[in-house]
Order: C-alpha cells, then structure tokens, then sequence
C-alpha cells in the first residue's frame, strides 16, 4: 500500500485528511480512488491502515480501519554531517533514515565547500527533510528523524546536550576502534548507551582545531579502517555498524 506523511499537528485519527503535496501525489500522481487503501503515518511511531473516502477540491478524506504504534529505537542516535559537495547530503539523509538515525545536523566545518547565508541554510534544511519524509515514506520507517538547520561545530557543542556516548570519525593515529569503545562503555556502564552521537567529518576530514573542540567535549576519535573512506560512505559505515551493535 501507498504511504503518507501526516505531521503531528495533522495526526487526527478520526478525521483524516490529506492536503499539499501528499493530496496531489494521491490525486494526481498516484491516481487514487476512493476505497482504495492506504497507510498514513506521524513521524512519531503512529501508522494507521486508512481508505479514501473523498477526493474534494485540495484534500483527500480518510477513514481508519486500524492504527498500529511501533516503538520507538532502543538507542537515540544523532549524526552530525559535515556538508558534502554535490548531492551526497541527499543520499545521507537517505540512508540515515533507513538504518535508523534519530536527528541529523548538517555541520558546516571549515573544510566544508558549501557555504550558506541564513535563508540558503534554511532552504537546504526544508529539502533535506523533505528527503527524510519520501525515505521514511519508501523504507516503512514510522519514526522521522528531525534534520535540523546547517550550525558549525561550535554552535552545535553551544546547542546541544550531553550524549550518553559521543564519537567523531578519524583519520589520527590514537583513533580506536569502535568496537573496542563499546566493549569499555559496556563494562564500565554495564549496559549500552541509550543515546550516541557520531561526528562525520567532509572531504579533507575535520581541521586539528574542530577535533580538539570535539575532544574537549567528549568525544572519542574513532577510526574507520586502514582505507580512506569517501564521506557519503563514512556515514553509512557508522550507522550500520551502531545499528547493529545498539538498535536492537
């Protein structure tokens, strides 16, 4: 069955309604009638199983036929991004959606190429999570992670709390394997961390001063293998493997 997005602020389950781009792509793209089956879903965990009742002027009316919650992940993961050139944010987001990131915040490093002003940064957060909605729609991911607006390293550390377990991906000689760093916080904490953060950085890596910042704030250097990793792979390679290790 199709799925839609519903924000929070929409989430009526007795009244249903799709409108904007998901009425359109319904309506006009899709074609859609009514009684035909569709699942919507909040971001937040809720999907219901819904048939089309009408199709009026700019909505779509629904009816439910059940609601299913799915619970949220064992481990709340965030990934900082570094901006790649090109698309490859697009293809992180993505991905990072599909493995089961929690947030994602695109960092703007002093390596990064892209440079925004505020209303460029605020346009390119808007299509990335547009990017997380049509991968969450795709993948059945009923938890939406939030991409938050591009900040530097610092902003980030001024706006952000504390993690249960914070890494920043390396290409230093004492950077560890995470492995190993799961093994120490297991047997020092004799349990797995609930929330992680994974510091990614852009092509050229993070600057020595960004990785002292990301050091004096608790981060642990960790490395990637002997083979130097393109930056959409980075990404992928750390989620996975904390997916692996902490999500179920």
């Amino acid at each position: 069955m199709h799925r839609f997005y519903l924000t929070p602020e929409q989430w009526q389950p007795d009244a249903l309604v799709l409108t904007g781009a998901e009425a359109h792509h319904a309506r006009n793209v899709l074609r859609l009638e009514p009684c035909a089956k569709v699942v919507v879903f909040n971001g937040q965990g809720r999907e219901i199983t819904a048939e089309i009742v009408a199709s009026e002027g700019t909505e779509v009316r629904l009816r439910k036929r059940s609601e299913t919650k799915t619970p949220p992940l064992r481990c709340r993961i965030t990934l900082g991004q570094a901006i790649p050139k090109g698309k490859n944010m697009d293809l992180i987001v993505q991905k990072a959606v599909e493995i089961g990131a929690a947030e994602i915040v695109p960092l703007l490093s002093d390596r990064t190429i892209v440079r925004l002003d505020e209303e460029s940064a605020a346009s390119k957060q808007a299509k990335w999570q547009t990017v997380a909605i049509e991968a969450a729609k795709q993948c059945g991911q009923n938890w939406l992670p939030q991409v938050r607006t591009p900040k530097t390293l610092a902003q980030f550390f001024a706006e952000h709390g504390r993690f249960d377990l914070q890494l920043i991906g390396s290409l230093q000689s004492d950077a560890m394997h995470l492995k190993k760093i799961l093994a120490e916080y297991l047997l020092e904490h004799g349990d797995r961390p609930g929330s992680v953060l994974m510091l990614v950085g852009p092509e050229g890596d993070f600057t020595p001063a960004e990785l002292s910042l990301a050091r004096s704030q608790s981060c642990r250097p960790i490395t990637l293998g002997p083979v130097v990793l393109r930056v959409e792979t980075a990404s992928i390679y750390c989620l996975s493997i904390l997916s692996y290790e902490l999500l179920v």
